[in-house]
């Protein structure tokens, strides 16, 4: 997993890394024919706010090799764990809180969720900015900086420089144009804070189908990092 990481971004510290995935309680892995092809780290918890109990998904480190870009194994299998996760709790509602530092990892909004903040054709709601603040905060602390709604870690991590060219096809591109100038600083490891709202009716057409559809899996889950 480090190997993986490290090959994609720069300054990636394995004492980072290592204290990182301690501090989430499930990993999803995909591989095919033994091979390590892409990961996701994320921490599910349950927060109060408001009077209700919300289940977060918060996403730690994401990655996915380029020789698997056009597979959707990883994400069809991180949508129905979240889903089969939130249907064990008693939650009012479950929530996807999600920093990002990289075009493509944001993209993934677009393709597989309705509604999501923010968001390059509307403003976000009050009641969504004040939750994601709320959250952040709660997650980042002093890192949070509420005026830009992105994350500044000491010790970023940072694309490498092939994977931080976007491509002449997707220049024009609303949502990479939009989370361009949403987030500056994403050259330079600065992370958008996004959130959205994990339920059946928010899905897109292709997570409905990322959802329900029969296809066969390459990845597996695992709770716990220990």
């Amino acid at each position: 997993m480090f190997a993986l990481l490290n090959g994609n971004f720069l300054g990636v510290s394995r004492d980072v890394f290592e204290a990182d995935l301690q501090a989430k309680n499930r990993v999803i892995l995909f591989r095919e024919n033994e091979l390590l092809l892409g990961f996701s780290t994320f921490l599910y918890y349950i927060t109060r706010y408001q009077g209700k109990n919300l289940g977060i998904v918060y996403s730690g480190d994401t990655i996915i090799a380029p020789d698997a870009w056009g597979s959707f194994h990883l994400p069809r299998t991180w949508i129905r764990e979240v889903r089969r996760i939130g249907a064990t709790h008693d939650i009012d509602r479950q929530y996807w809180l999600l920093i990002v530092s990289g075009f493509r990892t944001y993209r993934f909004l677009p393709i597989f969720w309705k509604s999501f903040f923010p968001r390059y054709d509307q403003p976000t709601p009050g009641h969504m900015q004040k939750l994601l603040e709320h959250l952040a905060t709660e997650r980042f602390g002093d890192c949070f900086e509420a005026s830009t709604g992105t994350v500044n870690f000491p010790q970023p991590q940072v694309l490498r420089n092939s994977l931080s060219i976007v491509p002449a096809s997707r220049v024009n591109n609303p949502h990479i144009e939009f989370f361009e100038r949403a987030n500056p600083g994403w050259k330079r490891g600065d992370e958008l804070v996004c959130l959205t709202e994990i339920s059946d009716t928010n899905l897109t057409s292709a997570g409905k189908r990322m959802v329900f559809s029969r296809g066969a899996s390459y990845s597996e889950s695992k709770a716990g990092t220990g």
